[in-house]
């Protein structure tokens, strides 16, 4: 690691690992199709361990190795100072915030690379980790590696991150803030899959979690781009940082998506000390309207999220549109559960709103002025 960045060529690049040497091929031997297929084969005689969970809010998974994790929210939101108090808890296997973290002896390195901010702004999130996690200012603590990489191009990025990866022993929680750094176009299908197939192979090949940091739309609170949409379909986890409407001084953490049970929204502040403070008294407003049923909703709504869910696609399979109701609803304001929205679908397909067939399921909008 000691290096001189200034170093680094074109070649070093191409002689990275075999994750990054398949993003820009085409062509395959056969002995690397092999290879690969070998690779991917899951045998019934297999016994894979179980993924360690390495961090929880209360009795909530959030992160487990393997997998990989996000948080959303709009500019100056207080998204890195969340990503603080995640990090201080990892790094001490403590409580802080409301993070409680474990990583298991062998893998206690955290790193973290941040793709925006300059080296004194860098510095300033590496000293408010040192502070709530209580370590001495006089000497680097192992336990923690942080890189700026904002002066480097969105290649040359994921190829660092593929080498520290490659080359740092004990590594159990990577944080990327700054997801869409790692691409040129965030709407782009192909670089999109590309920077989701490292997270996955990264994860999988070192046994570690990545959580990643991704803005939010100015104008609506979707994650921004085609990479949004394939990190919220694929990530463990996904939190929304958000502005508190009636106090812009205190900042709330709610679960988008989980795989794990839903944790109980939370909210902090930035004390005299410019650290992250719980308000352990502070409840959550959670705007529903409210807890009705899904199928008591007016159909403007329906209208509006199946609109959203079928906008350019004919058809969708069940479990699809199952998944893409729910979050669909939930970004809305029409949180609900699973069964919820299986009860919706039986009522929108007895109603002919929704119609089935070999292909999947199809959506009728013109139907919806006599559903009931």
């Amino acid at each position: 690691m000691g290096r001189n960045k200034n170093n680094i060529s074109e070649q070093s690049l191409k002689n990275g690992s075999p994750e990054i040497g398949m993003l820009g091929k085409n062509d395959f031997s056969e002995d690397e199709l092999e290879e690969y297929l070998n690779q991917g084969e899951i045998k019934a005689s297999d016994k894979p361990q179980v993924p360690p969970q390495i961090l929880w809010v209360g009795d909530c998974t959030i992160a487990t190795f393997g997998n990989f994790s996000a948080s959303t929210g709009k500019a100056k939101s207080k998204k890195t100072f969340n990503i603080s108090a995640m990090v201080a808890a990892a790094v001490t296997n403590s409580t802080i915030l409301n993070y409680r973290a474990s990583l298991p002896e062998g893998k206690r390195k955290v790193l973290y690379f941040d793709t925006e901010q300059s080296r004194y702004h860098c510095h300033n999130v590496v000293t408010r980790i040192y502070r709530l996690a209580n370590l001495s200012m006089k000497r680097e603590d192992k336990r923690i590696k942080f890189f700026g990489l904002r002066e480097f191009t969105p290649t040359l990025r994921i190829a660092l991150i593929d080498y520290a990866l490659r080359t740092i022993d004990g590594i159990g929680l990577v944080i990327i803030d700054g997801l869409r750094d790692l691409m040129y176009d965030i709407n782009n299908a192909k670089e999109s899959t590309d920077v989701m197939t490292m997270l996955m192979a990264w994860t999988s090949k070192y046994d570690l979690h990545i959580h990643c940091v991704l803005h939010l739309n100015k104008n609506d609170n979707n994650t921004r781009g085609h990479i949004g949409t394939e990190l919220e379909n694929k990530a463990e986890t996904v939190l929304v940082i958000s502005k508190n409407k009636q106090d812009a001084s205190i900042s709330e953490v709610k679960p988008m998506h989980m795989r794990d049970k839903e944790f109980s929204s939370f909210a902090f502040h930035i004390d005299s000390n410019s650290l992250p403070v719980l308000d352990p008294g502070y409840h959550v407003t959670v705007v529903k309207p409210k807890d009705k049923p899904l199928t008591s909703l007016a159909n403007e709504v329906h209208l509006t999220v199946l609109n959203q869910i079928f906008d350019g696609v004919k058809s969708v399979k069940y479990l699809e549109l199952i998944d893409l109701m729910a979050k669909t609803y939930a970004k809305e304001g029409y949180q609900r559960g699973i069964n919820g929205v299986k009860e919706l679908l039986k009522v929108l397909k007895e109603n002919h709103v929704i119609t089935h067939d070999d292909n999947g399921y199809t959506f009728h909008p013109e139907k919806l002025a006599n559903a009931k």
